[in-house]
């Protein structure tokens, strides 16, 4: 059962990433696949992001088909967690929306932290029932 909850979980974030991928690709500003969504941008910018993503898709894939392989598709979620918050709280960010709120990315980043959370739970548990099985 953990198993199985943890590949549909990583297997959700395979769909997740490659909607991602697309839409900074195409630069379709929707808020949650593109998180800074109402920012100036430059295009070519966003195809290189849409590239980057492509790591995440490979990472969530492999860690969907060897569960083992789950802590380096959960480092590179925590650390864009830890990244978005810092971009968040950045003065740069300030800077360009002229006084208006960073709430909406505080929302979509808290989004992103609760999956890495559920995830890092059902890893655990997964792990834990694996230790378990091999006494």
């Amino acid at each position: 059962m953990n198993a199985s909850l943890l590949r549909y979980s990583l297997s959700a974030g395979v769909l997740y990433f490659c909607c991602m991928a697309t839409a900074h690709f195409f630069s379709f500003k929707i808020p949650l696949l593109f998180v800074y969504y109402d920012t100036p941008f430059y295009a070519y910018q966003d195809k290189i992001i849409s590239f980057a993503v492509v790591a995440y898709i490979c990472l969530f894939f492999s860690a969907a088909r060897d569960l083992a392989q789950t802590p380096a598709a959960l480092f590179a979620l925590w650390a864009t967690v830890l990244g978005l918050a810092s971009v968040n709280l950045s003065s740069a960010l300030q800077d360009v929306l002229g006084g208006k709120s960073t709430a909406v990315y505080w929302l979509q980043t808290g989004l992103i932290l609760v999956y890495a959370v559920v995830l890092s739970v059902l890893f655990w548990r997964w792990r834990t029932g694996q230790e378990e099985t091999r006494i």
